[in-house]
């Protein structure tokens, strides 16, 4: 059995409680077996270790021309970026595109009490190497405007987001956790509302804001499996068996899945697909911003505590590394980002220009004090570091560059970042930040 193997055993929220220390044991027992050192897999998280590291600039081309304006960011310089981390960390998206058929399955417009309308909608995907059904969950707020939407992937099922027993149960593949109702890989009734806290329906929905989501699994289930399911087989050229070393791992599958759900709303008259929200959480919420780079059709991206190939620089070497990430979820990424295990020195790329990718497009990253594994200086630094590009598309910079006190969101600017006093979790005073962030920028659009 490999690490990756029993790093999914361990459960999905690594960094807490017994789920974290399954996964410690089962490293350690890996490594004993294998004859590997302790010493060299334990994660930095002394401030004093960090090593030395020079960020590249996001606004010097690979050719050291120097970008002065919008038009030479947009045809030069953001090309060259994204290219570089399609092949060298996420992986390349089919070029290719998919037939969709998009097939309402219920609807409810007296749901939650009579506060909303509920839909369910299958997302049929098919090309001529098979089909795939995604299932998306919509609350739409009964307002007489389109509503604004928060889109984002959940980890165990779309009735983890709420109690409601009209939600359709899963049958994804998902990642065991008992206490949150996922019993072999399956959701069971004790899995609703699981996630609910993470979600806060009722009040995005009090606020005007319809919320759509779906779950990670019916794109790509989360575990190493060759990428034999999941969306990824779809797209195989003939006599293809994995992703070539450039093409897409499971976060850029589910970045790709994401797309399809904006593809719905745009067909969706409840809702302004302009102004869509895309949100995430830990391996989500590195998703939310890959998302957002790669299709600028979403309007506003938010992350939380998404660390290691998120929001966090990895060349400051500190909590999950790029070498950890891919030792214990080697299908998230593509296979070249391998190349840079234990030597983040040689990334072309660091994840401020991630950010940067979605400029001048508002971008929110939240970061926790009891989550350094996910290093919140490093996504507060991002942040910062993207905010040059930012000015120089007419947009707002962060306006500081210390990080901020706990429980303070900054929200004024095109970027926003909050460091809340808690752990790897998102809780309603950090869904209140997100609301008023994206409400500021979603007002803005609306007035236009």
């Amino acid at each position: 059995m490999n690490n990756a193997t029993l790093a999914c055993a361990a459960g999905f929220d690594l960094r807490h409680g017994f789920a974290r220390l399954q996964l410690v044991l089962a490293i350690v027992f890996t490594m004993v077996i294998s004859g590997q050192s302790l010493a060299a897999k334990k994660e930095n998280v002394d401030e004093s270790r960090v090593p030395p590291y020079t960020l590249p600039d996001p606004l010097l081309a690979t050719d050291g021309t120097r970008i002065s304006t919008a038009e030479e960011w947009n045809s030069k310089r953001r090309p060259e970026i994204l290219r570089l981390f399609e092949t060298e960390v996420y992986g390349r998206a089919p070029r290719q595109k998919a037939a969709l058929r998009l097939q309402v399955d219920s609807k409810d417009d007296s749901a939650l009490g009579g506060k909303a309308i509920r839909k369910e909608v299958t997302i049929h995907v098919s090309t001529s190497r098979g089909k795939l059904p995604l299932h998306l969950l919509l609350y739409i707020p009964k307002t007489d405007q389109p509503a604004p939407v928060f889109l984002g992937l959940n980890f165990f099922g779309n009735q983890s987001v709420h109690t409601d027993p009209g939600i359709t149960l899963s049958s994804a593949w998902i990642l065991s956790k008992p206490e949150a109702g996922i019993v072999d890989h399956n959701a069971t009734e004790a899995s609703r509302g699981a996630e609910a806290t993470r979600w806060q329906v009722e009040q995005v929905l009090g606020r005007g804001y319809a919320v759509a989501t779906m779950c990670c699994g019916d794109i790509d289930p989360d575990f190493d499996d060759g990428f034999q399911n999941g969306v990824h087989p779809l797209f195989y050229r003939a006599g293809q068996k994995v992703p070539d070393a450039d093409e897409w791992g499971t976060i850029a599958a589910w970045a790709w899945g994401l797309s399809r759900a904006l593809d719905y709303l745009e067909t969706d008259k409840n809702v302004d697909a302009k102004r869509v929200a895309v949100i995430g959480h830990s391996r989500l919420g590195k998703t939310a911003l890959w998302a957002a780079a790669s299709d600028p059709r979403f309007a506003v991206a938010i992350s939380n505590d998404s660390g290691c190939g998120g929001a966090a620089l990895s060349k400051r070497v500190f909590g999950e590394t790029v070498g950890m990430i891919n030792e214990h979820f080697p299908h998230w990424f593509c296979r070249n980002f391998r190349k840079y295990n234990d030597h983040e020195d040689l990334l072309p790329v660091d994840q401020h220009m991630l950010i940067a990718l979605c400029a001048p497009r508002p971008v929110y990253v939240n970061g926790g004090i009891g989550d350094q594994w996910s290093d919140p200086k490093g996504e507060f630094l991002s942040i910062v570091a993207a905010g040059p590009v930012y000015k120089l598309l007419g947009g707002q910079d962060l306006g500081v560059t210390d990080v901020p006190e706990l429980d303070h969101p900054i929200t004024t600017g095109d970027l926003g970042f909050h460091y809340h006093s808690q752990g790897h979790m998102a809780v309603p005073a950090d869904w209140k930040a997100f609301r008023e962030f994206a409400e500021r920028h979603f007002n803005a659009a609306k007035d236009k």
